[in-house]
């Protein structure tokens, strides 16, 4: 598996820093809903400490945790990519600290810079990759075990 991005380190110095310029600190306490799915992504966060928990709605009943993020993740991707709409929804597991942008002065900054806004893509779009390798292995293990390995 790849090891995982993270946003801030990713970036180059002077990228970073005109990225953080547009950043404010926040906390969620424990068990606090960070965003639902279907909801509109107008901003992200990068998690300074805690974790967060994303999680899809499987039945009215039953949410599933698809994710955990902690110290360093990129949290929120739905809105740099139209419709702007959350995918999951994301619940604060422990009480988090973090680093919130909202998209349009970030979206902005990379129409300004472009190569800022093409390091911030190709970031995401590693984070996302990841990501979708590490549950592509998940599911792999889960039906593995439930079909004693036949794929």
């Amino acid at each position: 598996m790849t090891r995982a991005t993270r946003l801030l380190t990713a970036l180059p110095p002077p990228q970073r820093g005109r990225l953080m310029e547009l950043s404010r600190e926040v906390s969620f306490a424990e068990d606090a809903r960070i965003f639902e799915a279907g909801g509109l992504a107008d901003r992200f966060w990068v998690v300074r400490s805690g974790a967060v928990s994303l999680v899809q709605q499987v039945t009215p009943q039953r949410r599933v945790t698809v994710a955990s993020l902690g110290a360093g993740d990129l949290l929120g991707w739905s809105w740099l990519f139209p419709p702007y709409r959350w995918d999951f929804g994301a619940e604060a597991f422990s009480p988090v600290r973090a680093y919130e942008f909202e998209a349009q002065p970030v979206l902005k900054l990379c129409e300004e810079e472009p190569a800022l806004g093409m390091s911030l893509v190709r970031i995401v779009a590693e984070i996302l990759a990841h990501r979708l390798e590490m549950t592509r292995g998940r599911l792999m293990e889960q039906y593995g075990s439930h079909r004693h390995g036949v794929l």
